[in-house]
């Protein structure tokens, strides 16, 4: 891969190490301004510069700033959309009389239904309102719906509360992934998306403490509807209700502090940085993305350049290969446990340990991802684990070792989740096109849940054949579809290094000299335009893919 042309005193690929000027570098002209038109204007190099330390500060105040608060959101937002699992065991589906039949099959099924109807226009809705508005206003819809959901009395109230919950819920986790591309580079993204991330693994054992909890508080209902005066609150079963209702609520008063605390994207006015700070992050980041993280104009081109590249469709299909095992897991894991002869209390409980070691297991490989600016052989060998989790699952072997599979097969989605993001993040721009072909990918990964909730129907307990076949052949995809994409990066790449390497610099694109005529020469681009060669994002003959 050839040298990445890096901007004074900062690592072009986002670390922040400084780097000492190039001795043999031709000296510039005193009045060379260096145009990036995408990141606000014309810059002087000299006076957009980092040292070390500036860089370190920067990085801390972004990182406190968006990361714990979006990952308060996600771990609410997960733990919403999973919690029906953990009430099926607590009397759900006794109390709506949904035992028997396919009604808790719809039910689980609605919500991915309405959830990924929404993703890519959520997207572009987001890039135009900003995040700090249209964020707030999701998670009080989802809130309001997830609490009144603790209310309902039929298997038709279920199924009707979790759709409207998908439309509600659907543009939260695409939506801060984007963002988070945004704002850092891609050797800074795997460790950031992964805390993000870490919202759902930790989810997954919250929940299972907080339903064994919640499920003891006796809910109060009617003794009687038909005389007046004698309606009284007795408690009755249905501790299942609480849930929902206080997980609700309690994602309607985070939704409040989002207007002040949330960012938009580092093009716009933020509340984080100074007008200094905001010039020099936005520099930096045109030099370490390049043209990918040009803030191009919005146009119907960019959407229809995002379907049009087959590649869109290869990480979609990565994508939905490993979300349908998280998905399962996520849904079915109290009930798999329950079915190996441990009570719903129990089961409530031992859900807890294997998300445990999925975030300790997602949180490792993030940082390694970044350290090593890879993502494909990472995901190549947690799969592994995910396959070899769903072998135990569907032999015929003791319940402990059963239970030993689940926590492989969590320890390795977990991971491959948050490495799946960063990586389809990493290699598509403009702006707009990322937004889309992230949009599309959650809307492809996430119709996993349609699968997924599928699956498991109750006669098949407790060996739940079907369900894991189906899942061990989805690991297998993963790792079949990662390694074409990486082959295909790997390929491109090679091609871009044969002209790079042409040239006595070997330097790649600079976005700030885009426009110069003899930096057109050099990639054959001399008939296009300024506004044309950033519309060109990662195609540029001068963009290298993380492999």
């Amino acid at each position: 891969m050839s040298t990445t042309h890096h901007a004074p005193g900062v690592d072009g690929d986002g670390h922040g190490q400084v780097s000492p000027p190039d001795s043999n570098a031709s000296p510039k002209p005193e009045n060379e301004k260096h145009i990036d038109e995408a990141h606000g204007g014309g810059v002087d190099a000299e006076e957009v510069a980092m040292s070390h330390h500036e860089y370190r500060h920067i990085i801390r105040k972004l990182d406190w700033a968006i990361i714990p608060y979006c990952s308060l959101l996600y771990l609410l937002s997960f733990l919403d959309r999973v919690n029906i699992g953990q009430a099926a065991v607590a009397g759900l589906k006794g109390d709506l009389g949904i035992v028997q039949g396919n009604a808790y099959a719809i039910s689980l099924s609605v919500f991915f239904i309405g959830y990924i109807v929404v993703e890519v226009p959520s997207n572009l809705i987001l890039k135009a309102v900003k995040p700090h508005r249209w964020i707030p206003i999701i998670m009080v819809a989802w809130g309001i719906i997830m609490t009144l959901m603790g209310l309902v009395t039929s298997a038709g109230g279920l199924q009707a509360a979790r759709f409207f919950l998908g439309i509600a819920e659907g543009g939260l986790f695409p939506g801060i992934n984007f963002m988070l591309t945004c704002w850092y580079a891609r050797k800074q993204q795997a460790l950031r998306v992964g805390i993000f991330f870490s919202g759902a693994t930790l989810a997954g054992a919250f929940g299972g403490v907080l339903a064994y909890g919640l499920k003891y508080i006796p809910f109060p209902s009617w003794e009687s509807f038909g005389d007046l005066p004698s309606q009284k609150l007795v408690p009755t079963p249905g501790g299942w209700r609480w849930i929902f209702i206080i997980e609700g609520l309690v994602t309607l008063i985070a939704a409040i502090p989002g207007w002040w605390l949330l960012v938009d994207f580092p093009a716009d006015d933020n509340k984080i940085l100074t007008p200094e700070e905001t010039k020099k992050w936005n520099h930096f980041l045109a030099k370490s993305q390049g043209v990918t993280n040009a803030n191009v104009p919005f146009s119907w081109g960019q959407v229809r350049t995002a379907f049009a590249d087959y590649r869109t469709y290869m990480y979609a299909i990565m994508y939905i290969s490993i979300a349908e095992p998280l998905y399962s897991l996520a849904l079915f894991t109290p009930t798999i446990i329950a079915d190996l002869d441990f009570s719903g209390a129990s089961a409530n409980l031992l859900s807890v340990p294997p998300y445990v070691l999925g975030f300790i297991t997602t949180m490792a490989s993030a940082f390694l991802a970044d350290r090593f600016i890879m993502r494909g052989p990472f995901i190549l060998f947690w799969s592994c684990f995910v396959i070899v989790g769903y072998g135990i699952l569907i032999s015929d072997v003791s319940a402990g070792v059963k239970y030993f599979a689940i926590f492989l097969t969590v320890a390795g989605v977990s991971p491959n989740i948050a490495l799946a993001i960063s990586y389809v993040g990493a290699n598509f721009g403009p702006l707009y096109v990322r937004a889309t072909v992230m949009g599309f990918f959650f809307t492809i990964g996430n119709s996993a849940g349609l699968i997924s909730s599928n699956i498991y129907p109750t006669p098949e307990a407790p060996r739940f054949i079907k369900g894991h076949a189906i899942n061990l052949g989805f690991a297998g995809l993963t790792f079949i579809m990662t390694s074409l994409i990486m082959f295909v990066n790997w390929r491109d790449n090679r091609a871009r290094d044969a002209i790079s390497f042409a040239h006595p610099d070997g330097r790649d694109v600079d976005p700030a000299r885009l426009d110069e005529e003899h930096e057109k020469a050099r990639w054959g681009y001399q008939s296009l335009s300024r506004d044309e060669l950033l519309r060109l994002g990662d195609k540029h003959k001068g963009f290298r893919y993380v492999i």
